[in-house]
């Protein structure tokens, strides 16, 4: 195959440090694997001597057996794999690590679980916070941040410091590591024992690193020791496509590569194979809006001939049920039309916007594939309070029940008062006028009047009474602030909840509904590999990587797209790096949708959509 005049020139370097910059759709991979393919047949490159790092195992697997392909077959002795597999293998070699080692999943959470118990703190859903504090504890790691100068977002300063310490200590008690430290030990290794490091530099003379955007700061120091001193680093990336800096990644390494390298040679690979022009310059207007990037100019391979429709398109819905259900009478077109589910994706911002789609989705037996978990609105611990409230209005008096929300909002009532299994009001209230706290047993009287309020209405209504009559909203933002978390998150879960029951004029059919919506999932769940025809549902981070023919971004909305959390620059930047992730996917078609109303909420159109329309 052909390489165009941008590709020739990468492929076609010798020694010393490059940077390709590659566009989405430009090739790059053809481009790592004709380079390596390059070095061996034409410059005599020991094959053994090349290493090649990508950022996830599929890549490494699917950039072998391309560049297999490429070498008619022949199964050259050239290293593919993810930064964790290289630095673990230098590990076992140091240290006598095997798989052994490498705590699992369930491990992790169940020292975490442990040490939280032991510490009787407080949470709601043990591993939603489990997962908060194991992803702090990775970012730690990754971004060489100190304990002492960590500040937790789940909890006060000294108890994130006792957590992480009593984990730390479980971990090397018991010799396991996890994926973060093989970077940790393997930065100190290469630092404290430069016999072993000079080693490994004879090793692997050249090094080609593709996604370098996604590098993070421990990564590249590294890679930095290992490529010396003839540094012959080779890497491939687009800092407009940078998009983890959630988990350390930092675009700004890729644009500051010069500056650590200056005789590094860049080159632009300019040409998208991928998409349609109109989509290809949509995408450049929006990401132009960007300052801290390096200027490109790139160009579709193709005229605008591949159909008459236009390519990029624009819809404002009123609300997300007209929305989901103009994309799916979208979709059920196109596949008459030519196209399978297969050439389709819907992207969203976020993994809990997809759940009205899915159900949608559902009732018109559209078969779809979930890229992302996507939590079940109705498993979630604030649908659980809610639940437990309606359960009581309609007559449960189970003192399990009554435990769950006595204090949600906050009435002063104690466990202690309640000494049956079945609940008497009455007998409850009088625990308190005997202890002369009648404030506290009127609150129980409130309480009881409340329920007989809830049990004559509807669940809409019934969640906007839980709301803002009983006090539960303002619980939860109390609990947010005890926690550290920000409370946008459980409103807008209870949002969601009230939006889901609005259709609904009984209890009955809600529960049945839920019921329903529950097992279709599990049963989607269960299927999705055996698919061979589907619609992809995707998160703009969980869509990098991938094409479609047609591709729909749903909710393109202000608190959305860019989200809320945005406020400083640099995260409105990563945010429009994220939606220009999102466009080009797209190689035929692109949809852009936006609503009026968002969970019931009048909500203002994207500012992006004003940038790519200039």
């Amino acid at each position: 195959m052909s390489l165009n005049k941008s590709q020739a020139e990468a492929v076609r370097h010798t020694t010393g440090p490059m940077l390709v910059l590659a566009g989405p759709g430009s090739g790059k991979t053809k481009t790592i694997t004709e380079r390596t393919k390059y070095l061996m047949t034409n410059h005599g490159i020991d094959p053994s001597h090349i290493l090649v790092i990508t950022f996830t195992k599929a890549a490494a697997i699917e950039m072998r057996e391309r560049f297999y392909r490429l070498m008619g077959g022949k199964r050259y002795p050239v290293t593919f794999g993810t930064f964790h597999a290289v630095f673990f293998h230098i590990l076992k070699h140091a240290y006598g690590f095997h798989g052994g080692n490498i705590i699992r999943e369930e491990q992790k959470f169940q020292f975490m679980r442990e040490i939280i118990q032991k510490m009787h703190l407080e949470y709601e859903d043990e591993n939603e916070f489990i997962g908060e504090l194991l992803g702090e504890i990775s970012l730690m790691k990754n971004t060489g941040i100190s304990l002492e100068h960590y500040y937790s977002k789940n909890c006060a300063k000294e108890i994130f410091e006792q957590i992480y310490q009593d984990y730390d200590a479980r971990m090397k008690r018991q010799r396991l590591i996890d994926f973060d430290d093989m970077l940790v030990y393997c930065y100190e290794l290469f630092d404290q024992r430069k016999d072993i490091l000079l080693a490994w530099q004879k090793k692997y003379q050249y090094i080609l690193i593709d996604e370098f955007q996604d590098i993070n700061r421990l990564q590249f120091d590294i890679v930095r020791m290992l490529a010396l001193p003839e540094n012959n680093l080779f890497v491939v990336g687009d800092d407009d496509q940078s998009i983890y800096r959630f988990r350390g990644a930092k675009p700004e390494l890729m644009l500051g590569f010069q500056k650590s390298y200056p005789d590094a040679v860049k080159v632009l690979l300019d040409v998208n194979y991928r998409s349609r022009r109109s989509i290809v310059e949509t995408s450049l207007r929006l990401i132009s809006n960007n300052t801290e990037r390096f200027e490109k100019k790139i160009r579709a391979n193709e005229i605008e001939n591949r159909c008459r429709t236009q390519a990029v398109r624009y819809y404002l819905w009123e609300n997300q049920q007209e929305e989901g259900k103009a994309v799916i009478e979208q979709i059920l077109k196109d596949c008459k039309h030519g196209y399978t589910y297969n050439d389709c994706a819907v992207l969203f911002r976020t993994n809990t916007q997809p759940r009205l789609f899915m159900s949608q989705l559902m009732a018109y037996n559209i078969p779809f594939r979930t890229r992302d978990n996507i939590p079940n609105l109705y498993d979630h611990w604030i649908t659980r309070d809610i639940l437990t409230y309606i359960r009581l209005a309609q007559g449960s008096r189970t003192r399990q029940d009554m435990l769950k929300i006595m204090n949600r909002p906050n009435r002063y009532l104690t466990r202690e008062s309640l000494i049956e299994d079945t609940v008497s009001f009455e007998v409850w209230a009088e625990y308190f006028y005997e202890k002369k706290q009648h404030w506290v047993a009127e609150r129980i009287e409130q309480l009881e009047a409340d329920l007989r309020v809830l049990s004559r209405i509807g669940p809409y209504a019934a969640i906007n009474y839980i709301r803002m009559g009983i006090g539960y909203e303002e619980y939860l933002r109390e609990y947010a602030q005890y926690r550290r978390i920000s409370e946008d998150h459980l409103l807008e879960v209870l949002e969601e909840l009230q939006d889901s029951a609005k259709g609904f004029a009984s209890y009955e059919a809600w529960f049945a509904h839920m019921d329903e919506y529950t097992k279709e999932l599990q049963r989607q769940r269960r299927q999705q590999e055996l698919l061979t025809d589907c619609v992809s549902l995707a998160t703009l981070h969980s869509a990098k990587g991938l094409e479609y023919a047609n591709v729909h971004i749903l909710d393109v909305n202000e608190e959305l797209i860019p989200y809320k959390k945005a406020v400083l620059d640099v995260d409105l930047q990563e945010e429009r790096r994220m939606f220009y992730v999102g466009i080009t996917r797209a190689k035929e078609n692109l949809h852009i949708h936006s609503v009026k109303k968002y969970n019931g909420r009048e909500i203002e159109r994207s500012r992006f959509i004003e940038e790519m329309q200039k």
